[in-house]
């Protein structure tokens, strides 16, 4: 542990004690309204500390990416506030999605106490603590040292809003940078699940190092397959809108397979309008031999690695099924989509695609502050399991069954 004076144990003893008188949906329901009451009201204070932090990681060389997640603007922070209105208005989210079993009946109940590592995004921290308290548990924040005065003072706005309804300021543990590592963590048995959110390298170290369950987020390295049938225009409008996501551009296609039947003149079409808009493009040696146009080369290593940036591959591809079998091998496997004109060949697509989420003609665009508030979240995963993908409120919830005598 980075301080031995710390005492995590007992703080997380704490917490779980927190999360085990949370059993009010009416008192949920006040916390998160008054919440988001005080995110909005002190905006101005939370700005200001954000700013203090940019000017420490510009001045500390921290990647322009990561500057970019650590930017507050008051449409995110009302945003959050927003989110923390609308799950203060959902109610009661006990029992949903757990179908009965045989031989026994299914109940969810909450997972107890979570974990969330995040690098950057302070307004995260705070959405992330919505989703625990809507669904009955307690929060442990570690976030980065880049965004610590913003993280402070977020914690510091909600856990006195706890303190103010009278429920206990431990259902949210903000951890400081010095105080525990990551490392101890996702090592820690008194965390009973943890999320992770970030740049891949940072998620897959702390998935790799865990000895407690892991939800990793993933982003970019999206694929696209550009089917025979498939527009060109929507090809376009796809790719364009998956970056158009902020500050955090989950989804974004940074790979697109293409069918072989497609025209030289087609390629180049959307190649230049591409760039009108400021994509960089690479592609494979089969596409920049046959096509009288500049792009750069892409390297074996980058068919599985995102970009994160407006950089887009394309690579041809004989046919659906070698299309199907490159994004199964290469992809993210979060969110990868088609576009085509042949419902026979989307069924197959869907059926054979080992993604966590298919886009069928659709944009994979994310949205955390979702339309519908149950698929509020705070980004991907490629797990295929009861939340499609999303990391919200149904990874929050365990699955209990509950079994009785014959």
């Amino acid at each position: 542990m980075a301080n031995s004076s710390f005492d995590l144990t007992g703080s997380l003893a704490a917490t779980r004690r927190a999360s085990e008188q949370l059993n009010s949906v009416d008192q949920c329901s006040e916390a998160l309204a008054a919440m988001g009451r005080a995110i909005s009201q002190r905006q101005d204070d939370i700005l200001e500390a954000n700013t203090l932090d940019l000017e420490i990681s510009r001045d500390m060389a921290v990647p322009e990416l990561v500057v970019d997640w650590l930017k507050l603007t008051p449409e995110r922070v009302q945003t959050t506030a927003a989110i923390f209105n609308r799950l203060a208005a959902m109610g009661s989210f006990a029992n949903r999605g757990c179908q009965p079993r045989a031989k026994g009946v299914c109940q969810d109940r909450p997972v107890g106490v979570v974990g969330f590592i995040y690098e950057a995004f302070p307004d995260l921290g705070a959405i992330a603590a919505a989703l625990s308290i809507r669904t009955g548990n307690a929060i442990v924040l570690k976030g980065g040292s880049e965004a610590s005065r913003s993280n402070q003072i977020i914690a510091s706005i909600l856990q006195g809003t706890l303190d103010d309804i009278g429920l206990s300021q431990s259902l949210i543990f903000p951890v400081e940078s010095t105080e525990v590592s990551r490392l101890d963590l996702n090592q820690c048995q008194g965390i009973d699940l943890v999320i992770a959110h970030g740049r891949p390298s940072l998620v897959q170290q702390i998935a790799k190092q865990a000895t407690v369950p892991v939800i990793a987020s993933c982003m970019g390295n999206c694929y696209l397959y550009w089917s025979a049938s498939g527009s060109l225009d929507q090809v376009y409008h796809m790719i364009v809108e998956s970056h158009s996501g902020t500050p955090d551009a989950v989804n974004r296609i940074e790979k697109v397979l293409v069918h072989e039947s497609h025209s030289e003149n087609s390629l180049i079409r959307l190649w230049n309008r591409l760039q009108e808009v400021g994509f960089v493009l690479k592609a494979d040696a089969a596409i920049a031999h046959s096509v009288s146009h500049s792009l750069v080369a892409v390297a074996d290593s980058e068919w599985n690695a995102a970009y994160l940036k407006r950089v887009v591959a394309f690579r041809q591809v004989k046919d659906g099924a070698a299309a199907i079998s490159w994004i199964n091998a290469h992809s993210s496997g979060h969110a990868d989509s088609i576009v085509t004109a042949d419902y026979t060949e989307s069924r197959r697509f869907i059926t054979g695609c080992r993604s966590a989420s298919v886009y069928i003609n659709a944009s994979p665009r994310f949205v955390r502050n979702a339309k519908q508030t149950e698929n509020i979240a705070l980004g991907m995963s490629n797990g295929k399991d009861v939340a499609g993908g999303l990391i919200g409120m149904d990874v929050m919830r365990s699955h209990q069954r509950i079994f009785h005598s014959p």
